[in-house]
C-alpha cells in the first residue's frame, strides 16, 4: 500500500497503525505538498541572499555557538559537521517499527513547508522507507529537548551515506545499502541539518508505537479478567451498567460493559455463589482499567497533536516574512504524556498480579497453585513470583523522567524535558504489562479447567480452545517458561 503524505490532512495514530502492518508500505508525497516545500525552500534561499543579518543555525554556529558567524562558502560542510558531530547515540538499538515511525514522522513534519529542507532531501526519505533502509539508532542519547539531537542525527546519517542501516535482514554500511538500492547519498544544503536534527521524532515514535501497544494491552486486560473472575467463581454484579452509570467515567463505563460482555453466557458467572463480594483486584477492574482507558485517551490526544505539527528550529513562515527561531522542539507535553501512560499501564500490570496470586492461592474449590496433584507437583507457584518481579520492576520505572532535567550546552540549553527517557522507559513498562498479562492468562486457563463441567462463555471458551492449541493444560510440572514465553506469544499474535 502506498501512503501519501499531505500536509493539508490530519494524520492518525490509526494511520500509523496499518503503515506498521504493511511490511510493504510505500511513501509518496502528495503534489500540493511538494509545492509547499519547493515554496519553503525557495523563501528561505532568498532571504540568504537579501538578509544582512545572522540568521541561528542557518549562518551561525549551534547552542552556546549561536554567536559564532558562519562564511557563506563553509554554510554546507556546517550542516554536515552537524550532523556527524551530534550522533553521539548509545545503549541497544531502537526495534525497527520504532525507526519506520520515526522516519515517517520525520517527513510529517518537514512536509508543512516551514523547514526551509530541500525536495530532494525528504525524498530520499521517504526512499529509505520504500526500499526498507532503516537506520541503526541508539536508544541513548536525547534530553528530549532542541531536538532529539542524537537519535535524529544517527538517522540522518544515512542521507549521507554514512552510519549504519538494517537492510534486508542485515546490517550494512549506509553507503553500500544506498548503492544496492539504486540512491544516491546527498549533500545537505543550507540548513537542511538542523531541520533533520531539530524534532521530537525519537520521542514521536516511541509514543505513538508506545500507544498502538497500550490499546491492544487493555483489551487484553479485560478479556483475561473475564477469564479468570469465571475462573475464580466471581460475581457479575459489581459490572452492572447501572453501579457505573452513576460515576460516569468513560473508561470505567467501557471496561464493565467489555467485562460482561466477554461473560454473556457463562454457565459459571450465572450459578449461585458462596460469597457476598470479591477482593479489589476483581471487583474494582472497572475503575482501575478504566482509569487506564481514559489516560490513553489524553495521551493519544497529545500525540496526534504532535505527530500533526512542526517541531524543527529555526522556523519559516514567508507568508510573514519572517524566520522564527523557538522551542517547539521542546519534548515537554510529550514527556509529561509518556510518564502518565508509563504509570498507567503499569497498574494494568499491578492489577493483573493480584489476581494471578488469587487463582493460585487456593480459594473456591481451586487446588493450591492450579497442581493437579499439590506437593509432588508444584505447579503454578512460581510464575506468580515471575508476575511480582516484573510488577516491582516497572513500579521502580514509574519515577517520572519529565522531573528532571540537567543543563546542556553551557547554559543556553537550561531546561530539557527527558522525554526520550519517558519514551523508552514506557516501552519498557508496557511490555513488562504483556509479559504478566499473559501469565495470568496462564493461569486462569488453567483454574478454568477445574470449574467443568460447567462452562464459560462462549466468547471465553473459544479464546480458550484457540489458546489450548498454543498453550496445554498442565497435568504434571513442566518446564514453565516455555509454556509462559508461549503465552506471552499468544497475546502478541492473537486477535479476539
Amino acid at each position: 500500500m502506498t501512503f501519501i503524505i499531505d500536509h493539508t490532512k490530519r494524520l492518525t495514530i490509526t494511520e500509523l497503525e496499518r503503515f506498521l502492518k504493511d511490511e510493504n508500505a510505500k511513501i509518496e508525497l502528495a503534489k500540493v505538498t511538494e509545492q509547499v516545500v519547493i515554496d519553503g525552500r525557495a523563501y528561505l534561499e532568498h532571504k540568504l541572499k537579501t538578509h544582512g543579518a545572522p540568521i541561528y543555525g542557518i549562518n551561525t554556529g549551534f547552542g552556546s555557538l549561536c554567536n559564532v558567524i558562519i562564511p557563506d562558502q563553509d554554510i554546507e560542510q556546517l550542516q554536515e559537521n552537524l550532523v556527524k558531530s551530534h550522533a553521539c547515540g548509545m545503549g541497544n538499538e531502537v526495534p525497527i517499527d520504532i525507526v519506520k515511525l520515526m522516519l515517517f514522522l520525520k517527513i510529517q513534519s518537514l512536509a508543512y513547508g516551514k523547514s526551509g529542507i530541500q525536495l530532494q532531501t525528504i525524498k530520499l526519505l521517504c526512499e529509505l522507507i520504500n526500499h526498507k533502509i532503516f537506520p541503526v539508532i541508539y536508544q541513548q542519547g536525547s534530553l528530549g529537548a532542541s531536538g532529539d539531537l542524537a537519535p535524529l542525527a544517527h538517522l540522518s546519517l544515512t542521507l549521507l551515506g554514512l552510519g549504519k542501516v538494517n537492510y534486508n535482514g542485515s546490517v550494512l554500511a549506509s553507503s553500500e545499502a544506498l548503492k544496492k538500492a539504486g540512491l544516491m547519498a546527498l549533500k545537505l544544503n543550507s540548513k537542511e541539518g538542523l531541520a533533520l536534527l531539530n524534532g521530537t521524532q525519537f520521542m514521536g515514535a516511541y509514543g505513538v508505537y508506545n500507544i498502538i501497544q497500550s490499546q491492544k494491552l487493555n483489551g487484553w486486560a479485560d478479556a483475561i479478567t473475564a477469564i479468570s473472575l469465571d475462573s475464580f467463581d466471581g460475581r457479575i454484579d459489581p459490572f452492572k451498567d447501572h453501579l457505573h452509570t452513576i460515576r460516569a467515567h468513560a473508561g470505567q463505563l467501557q471496561t464493565a460493559r467489555a467485562i460482561r460482555k466477554f461473560l454473556e453466557g457463562s454457565e459459571i458467572i450465572s450459578q449461585q455463589k458462596k460469597h457476598v463480594q470479591d477482593p479489589y483486584s476483581f471487583r474494582c477492574a472497572p475503575q482501575v482499567h478504566g482509569a487506564t482507558k481514559d489516560t490513553l485517551a489524553y495521551v493519544t490526544s497529545v500525540f496526534e497533536t504532535e505527530i500533526n505539527s512542526v517541531t524543527d528550529n529555526p522556523t519559516i513562515f514567508p507568508e510573514e516574512d519572517e524566520i522564527l527561531s523557538g522551542g517547539n522542539f521542546h519534548g515537554q507535553p510529550l514527556a509529561l504524556a509518556l510518564d502518565f501512560l508509563c504509570i498507567a499501564m503499569s497498574e494494568l500490570a499491578n492489577i493483573s498480579e493480584r489476581r494471578t496470586y488469587l487463582l493460585v492461592s487456593g480459594q473456591r474449590e481451586l487446588p493450591p497453585f492450579l497442581a493437579v496433584n499439590a506437593g509432588l507437583n508444584s505447579g503454578f507457584m512460581i510464575p506468580q513470583y515471575t508476575a511480582a518481579s516484573i510488577v516491582s520492576q516497572s513500579k521502580q520505572l514509574c519515577t517520572p523522567a519529565s522531573a528532571d532535567s540537567i543543563v546542556s550546552s553551557n547554559g543556553q540549553e537550561d531546561h530539557v524535558s527527558m522525554g526520550a527517557n519517558a519514551a523508552t522507559k514506557c516501552f519498557t513498562v508496557i511490555e513488562n504489562t504483556s509479559k504478566v498479562l499473559s501469565i495470568e492468562l496462564l493461569n486462569a486457563a488453567q483454574a478454568l479447567e477445574f470449574r467443568k463441567p460447567k462452562k464459560s462463555s462462549p466468547k471465553i471458551e473459544k479464546l480458550v480452545f484457540d489458546y489450548r492449541k498454543k498453550v496445554p493444560f498442565m497435568e504434571k510440572d513442566e518446564v514453565l517458561y516455555e509454556l509462559m514465553n508461549a503465552s506471552h506469544m499468544f497475546i502478541s499474535e492473537y486477535s479476539f
